[in-house]
């Protein structure tokens, strides 16, 4: 018996560093093995983290907001009952020791997320930057090394990596830190003009930042959270990297409605709740593999045409939006992809979902019509090359031509499919035979997918 340590986890190969979001437990709460204690949130997912033993919270050791290299010790856990709870540090001790710093050139993955208030930034070296190394402490030279990401960013922004406060290991800067930065009001007095420019872009193309924007009397200010900042930077690069392209395709549901009401207490029976999302996902996941530039890549100025079919399901959370995937889809029946969907949209909402299970998609599907959306033109979710976006599915009169070459009214279950593709490898072709083949799917689904 006595005390077990409580270590930041690695929510994947690439992580190196993770925020810890919230506490769930106080010092001096009974915990349950396997019960969820604390959130933390990294550059690919939030989640729960469980205790690893049963006992009482004795020590919390890492702040909320705080970011800390996986593998530090941020809790204890006392098993022993009759032992007594520690009093919480006044302030919290600093980091584990990190791994040994990686060789020049290797990345280090940026953390998402920060503490609101952090402490002040270190005043930036007198040196210059790009002053004589052996000029430069160890600490500097840690500094300087921020992942590909941020040196893009910082890039794209026209900005100096030395004048950003970093709160990541060692003084890193990291992805957070650098839109906390962009975030920051500029330190001259109100502009006169309606828009400020934030530098140039690699290649010379000129990058202008949206309004300065101030509060009125009565208006509310939420910041954003990390996943929502997250999602806005993605959105931002993706139009500003492909040429968006859109297609529209008209769909007549009525023969996926007739299979699906047939089908529907089979599939509850097993637990599993049969959605047309299932039906255009299975038929999605069917024609990739006879249009792969549509599950392709942009890689420098070649296209990298991908073997797995990865589909991720854009899943909307009252924080943000989250896109976990259903790897190997076209392997899967229709029980399969629709288990699958409720599965991963059910562990997203409890931020149940592992870092593995949000990345390597080839492919998105994202679902507004289940609130009464017409039709949405997406943008890709990079470094995917097309995403597609369902519209409402409703009732509606439509022209029926019989076999003898009449025409009637009647009453036809029918919606929209709307493509985004990227048109330096999907050519208007391509994404037009590709969604002609998913409509002619669902007008011909068998009865027993």
């Amino acid at each position: 018996m006595g005390r077990i340590d409580v270590v930041m986890p690695q929510m994947g190969e690439s992580i190196a560093e993770g925020t810890l979001s919230k506490w769930l437990k106080k010092i001096g709460d009974a915990v349950k093995r396997d019960e969820p204690i604390f959130e933390i949130s990294t550059d690919k997912v939030d989640a729960e983290i469980p205790a690893p033993s049963a006992g009482v919270l004795a020590e919390i050791l890492v702040t909320e907001g705080q970011t800390v290299p996986i593998q530090t010790l941020v809790a204890r856990i006392e098993t022993d009952a009759t032992a007594s709870v520690s009093a919480p540090s006044p302030t919290p001790p600093a980091p584990a020791p990190a791994p040994p710093a990686p060789l020049a050139g290797a990345a280090v993955p940026a953390a998402v997320g920060g503490p609101p208030a952090r402490p002040p930034a270190r005043p930036p070296a007198s040196a210059p930057v790009r002053g004589p190394v052996l000029d430069e402490s160890m600490e500097e030279r840690l500094r300087r090394k921020s992942t590909p990401l941020v040196r893009r960013m910082v890039a794209e922004h026209g900005l100096d990596l030395a004048t950003i406060p970093g709160s990541g290991l060692a003084g890193r800067v990291t992805k957070t830190d650098v839109l906390s930065f962009l975030e920051q009001p500029p330190a001259a007095s109100a502009p006169t003009a309606a828009l400020r420019p934030a530098g140039p872009m690699p290649g010379g193309i000129a990058v202008v930042a949206g309004p300065v924007v101030e509060p009125w009397e009565g208006d509310r200010v939420e910041p954003w959270s990390r996943i929502r900042k997250l999602t806005a930077d993605h959105m931002i690069m993706s139009r500003r990297v492909s040429p968006h392209v859109n297609s529209l395709i008209e769909v007549d549901y009525t023969r996926v409605a007739q299979v699906r009401a047939k089908r529907k207490a089979e599939f509850a029976e097993r637990g599993v709740n049969l959605t047309f999302l299932a039906f255009i996902a299975k038929a999605v996941a069917e024609n990739l593999r006879k249009h792969p530039v549509v599950n392709s890549a942009v890689m420098g100025e070649a296209t990298l045409f991908r073997r797995e079919i990865n589909l991720g399901i854009a899943v909307a959370l009252d924080w943000g939006l989250i896109v976990p995937v259903i790897r190997r889809a076209d392997e899967l029946s229709l029980v399969g992809v629709a288990r699958a969907i409720q599965d991963l949209a059910d562990r997203a909402r409890a931020k149940k979902l592992s870092p593995d299970e949000v990345q390597k998609g080839t492919f998105t599907i994202t679902n507004p019509g289940v609130f009464g959306t017409v039709v949405g033109l997406p943008i890709i979710n990079q470094p995917q090359s097309a995403i597609l976006a369902v519209g409402g599915i409703e009732k509606q009169p439509a022209v029926i031509t019989a076999p003898d070459g009449t025409d009637t009214i009647g009453i036809r279950t029918k919606g929209f499919l709307a493509m985004a593709f990227d048109h330096r490898v999907v050519d208007g072709a391509d994404a037009d035979r590709f969604l002609a083949d998913v409509k002619r799917a669902l007008h011909d689904v068998p009865e027993n997918s």
